[in-house]
């Protein structure tokens, strides 16, 4: 037995120094033919034949191991062409019209309107209260003016609705076409008292005064007079009893000064869920074609000062706990 094992270690160094691989097997000898493949006829959705491409009986199925778990909807967007979901869509601007005489330089805008609508942003009910923007649209949707409020952090959040503040028009270019003024007052002595009511001017172009809203005291509704840039009395503005309007619009009618001709309307809109969650009031503006210019603007403007006396919301606050 050993010199057989000698010669059997011997034969096996000599194959492991032998730096050439063996020959592959011959790969065709195991190949067995089978049997011819049956004929599968043609599938219902193609009534002519198989289309080009199938391959009939190797055509695997649809879900050979179940249907996929992501689901079976068909991709209906290229790669690189589907739709941004947070793109948001373009702005469409009222067309720009051609200088009026006599008419403060971007005014022109009211004197082809009758109706506006004041769109503030959605500002849900915060303990911090962040500055006001609205959208001014005609009845086309198509934006007019945009208004941004200017106020200090810490004057917007220790006075609350009652905070000075100035508001900016700006058209289609950037540019502040119209500014608003409130001064602070302040309403924890005699409510009757002339300097405790709320007032704001408006300024156009920003530096020039063209008028002038005043509150009234009153004991059952709100009044205000629109005056002109000498502070005389030109129109009276005068709302419902009940200025909180739930579940109904709350309507401002804008009289001449003897109270019986109507001249306008400043109605705020009733938005349902969205007045009851946060600041997302709807002005609808509504005056003649024929007004003056200046008027049109006081009127617009008197909006923002009721919006901030009776529709604007003081934040929540939250406990200390």
């Amino acid at each position: 037995m050993a010199p057989e094992q000698t010669t059997n270690e011997m034969e096996n160094q000599t194959r492991s120094t032998d730096p050439r691989p063996e020959a592959p097997p011959d790969y065709n000898s195991h190949v067995v033919s089978g049997p011819p493949a049956t004929a599968v006829p043609p599938p219902a959705s193609h009534p002519k034949g198989l289309p080009m491409g199938d391959c009939g009986p190797q055509q695997p199925a649809p879900y050979p191991f179940g249907p996929p778990v992501g689901g079976t909807h068909p991709i209906q967007h290229q790669p690189g062409k589907h739709p941004v979901p947070d793109q948001s869509a373009p702005i469409t601007w009222m067309p720009v019209p051609a200088p009026v005489p006599n008419c403060p330089p971007g005014l022109e805008y009211l004197t082809q309107l009758d109706n506006i609508h004041v769109l503030q942003h959605f500002e849900p009910l915060e303990s911090v209260d962040t500055h006001n923007k609205y959208d001014i649209k005609n009845n086309l949707d198509q934006m007019v003016y945009t208004v941004t409020e200017d106020a200090g952090d810490f004057t917007k959040n220790a006075y609350r609705t009652l905070r000075p503040f100035v508001l900016r028009v700006t058209d289609f270019r950037g540019r502040v076409v119209m500014t608003m003024h409130r001064p602070f007052r302040c309403t924890c002595c005699c409510l009757c008292c002339p300097s405790t009511r709320q007032e704001m001017q408006v300024q156009c172009p920003p530096g020039v005064p063209i008028g002038f809203v005043r509150d009234h005291w009153n004991l059952c509704r709100a009044v205000y007079s629109i005056q002109n840039e000498k502070k005389e009395n030109v129109l009276r503005m005068r709302g419902p009893c009940s200025t909180y309007g739930c579940g109904a619009d709350s309507v401002f009618e804008v009289t001449a000064l003897d109270g019986v001709s109507s001249v306008g309307r400043v109605i705020r809109k009733w938005n349902g869920v969205m007045s009851a969650m946060g600041d997302a009031d709807h002005f609808d503006i509504r005056f003649p074609l024929d007004l003056d210019v200046k008027m049109k603007a006081m009127i617009f403007g008197a909006c923002f000062l009721l919006d901030f006396m009776y529709f604007e919301r003081a934040p929540l606050q939250r406990s200390s706990s």
